[in-house]
């Protein structure tokens, strides 16, 4: 049996940023994916809108100068139109930071992050390999493998997704509140140029983001009612591309599909204890968030971040799947998370509410809000911080 300091099951965005983040440490490390990632062909439709902090984060493990700037598109200004008026305007400049966000390819930041841990000395890649078994003793965790040889580590950690083997097994709750939507992703040329802008619209049929790519590309993520979503889904290109120009107004023109439209189901899930003897939770599998915020991956990010840095400064005689020790990553990350998830939940709901007192309301205090400069740019900063 293979005996390691860390083993992590999931080699997505925060499982492998994890390992990545730990490579000048003196931990072992094991990390367990069933499939390495792969670059598709063209332009990957899920995309992410990667922030400051998270950029910074990326670059401090060594991922985010490898990364193609030709695939890299900066957000400098953001335009939020509520469904009955309401405006909400954001830029970089006025905010004090150089861009407001990045929209990255997911399949392109996952290959570089396997990259880069394909060349780290203290990590083992366990590949093609999944979880069969997990038992929990006093002093390591023993994981049985399909496909592999059966291993023991000090500390587990889950980064399984939101379906997470690892916490189910574990015996963790998470609270799960489906939202009755999907959110709906493809990546369209426009005519017009977007001019690094990423707009979103708060409508009656969900919300509607447009987000940058390179050259007069976007990136749209519909969160939407699931029959919608289901029927966008299988409309031809040509009418796909209309209703899509259509809910925007046509500000960025005519556009021509670029990759098919694809969709996945929205909910909201609490993970109560991230936490216990031996095991941590990261990234999708530690909490689930609307994408309307665009923090899903951000969150995971910052997870990552937490965790690497606790166990980075631990020495030898740590104990490091020692209860008390991993609950300061808990605490440390449970308070940003909660409010995340809070207010992304709110704005949801408070939109999706038809009342047209409710409406005009929303609508006001987005106008209100950006006529309020002071209050607008130091949200956007503390939002950037944070994440």
């Amino acid at each position: 049996m293979l005996h390691f300091d860390l083993a992590i099951v999931g080699g997505g965005l925060a499982g492998t940023s994890l390992a990545v983040a730990l490579r000048d440490s003196r931990l072992k490390i094991a990390l367990i994916e069933p499939a390495p990632p792969v670059r598709p062909s063209g332009w990957d439709s899920r995309v992410y809108a990667i922030s400051p902090a998270n950029a910074a984060f990326l670059e401090r493990i060594g991922v985010w100068r490898h990364l193609d700037t030709d695939r890299l598109a900066p957000v400098t200004a953001m335009d939020v139109r509520g469904d009955a008026g309401g405006r909400l305007g954001f830029s970089a400049y006025d905010t004090g930071v150089s861009e407001l966000a990045w929209i990255v390819e997911s399949s392109l930041m996952a290959c570089e992050l396997w990259e880069c841990a394909k060349r780290q000395g203290n990590l083992t890649l366990i590949t093609p390999a999944r979880p069969r078994s997990l038992e929990f003793r006093h002093d390591a965790a023993l994981i049985g493998l399909e496909g592999s040889d059966p291993l023991s580590a000090r500390l587990v950690v889950g980064a399984d997704g939101r379906d997470s083997w690892v916490r189910r097994t574990a015996g963790l709750s998470a609270e799960n509140t489906p939202y009755g939507e999907k959110g709906v992703v493809a990546n369209f040329a426009a005519t017009e140029n977007h001019r690094s802008v990423a707009r979103q619209w708060f409508r009656d049929d969900g919300v509607l983001a447009w987000l940058p790519l390179p050259g007069n590309r976007i990136s749209i993520v519909w969160s939407t009612p699931d029959d919608h979503a289901d029927l966008l889904c299988t409309l031809p290109p040509e009418e796909l591309c209309r209703r899509v120009a259509e809910a925007g107004a046509h500000v960025l023109g005519d556009f021509e599909l670029l990759t098919p439209a694809a969709a996945f189901p929205l909910r909201l899930m609490r993970v109560p204890q991230t936490v216990a003897p031996r095991l941590a939770l990261v990234g999708d599998a530690a909490h689930g968030i609307h994408p309307l915020s665009g923090h899903g991956i951000n969150l995971g990010f910052q997870d990552a971040a937490e965790l690497a840095s606790r166990l980075a400064g631990t020495q030898a005689w740590h104990d490091i799947g020692d209860p008390r020790f991993l609950a300061g990553y808990q605490r440390a990350r449970k308070e940003e998370t909660l409010l995340l998830q809070t207010a992304t939940d709110g704005l949801r709901r408070l939109f999706r509410n038809p009342s047209p007192g409710i409406r005009s309301l929303r609508n006001a205090g987005l106008g209100l809000t950006d006529s309020l400069p002071m209050i607008k740019n130091s949200l956007a900063r503390y939002a950037l911080g944070a994440l």
